[in-house]
């Protein structure tokens, strides 16, 4: 009897445990990564594995239902032309940080947005992109207004946009 109950204990363990891996990631689209690279003004670099929402529905999407956003990871939002941007955080859980950056790879605002708030955060001017990561990762590494976003290779962000 020991036997039977020790292989059901472990049944349920391991159907647990599968069950927990695969509603764990809630992602609704499956989003290219790109491995983007922030300058600061002393010259120091830090690197983020970003998602890449360009499409409108990946866009509108973003973080939804992401109870976990490991640091050094975000969501670089492309869009097409420069324009205000507006974010909010409808059904999103995780407390995010965005930057706000131009088409020259500029950050022009980081702000800090609250869980499942739909007060909306606006940019300060128009802008081509918008970077989210997990919440004071850019106040923790010391990136502020005016420092730049590229990709990994050095090259603009600006090929990203179709």
């Amino acid at each position: 009897m020991n036997r039977t109950l020790c292989r059901i204990a472990t049944l349920i363990l391991v159907s647990a445990i599968f069950c927990l891996t695969v509603s764990c990631d809630t992602r609704k689209y499956k989003l290219p990564v790109q491995e983007l690279t922030v300058t600061c003004a002393d010259g120091q670099t830090f690197s983020v594995q970003a998602e890449l929402a360009i499409k409108n529905e990946e866009r509108a999407y973003g973080y939804m239902n992401r109870k976990v956003i490991p640091d050094g990871t975000g969501m670089l939002f492309v869009f097409e032309t420069d324009q205000i941007l507006n974010f909010y955080m409808k059904d999103t859980p995780h407390p995010l940080s965005i930057a706000y950056v131009d088409s020259r790879g500029v950050i022009a605002d980081i702000l800090d947005m609250t869980p499942y708030s739909l007060t909306s955060i606006k940019s300060s001017r128009s802008v081509r992109f918008a970077l989210e990561v997990p919440q004071g990762w850019f106040k923790a590494n010391g990136i502020s207004v005016g420092d730049s976003i590229t990709l990994s290779d050095g090259t603009s962000l600006m090929t990203l946009v179709r």
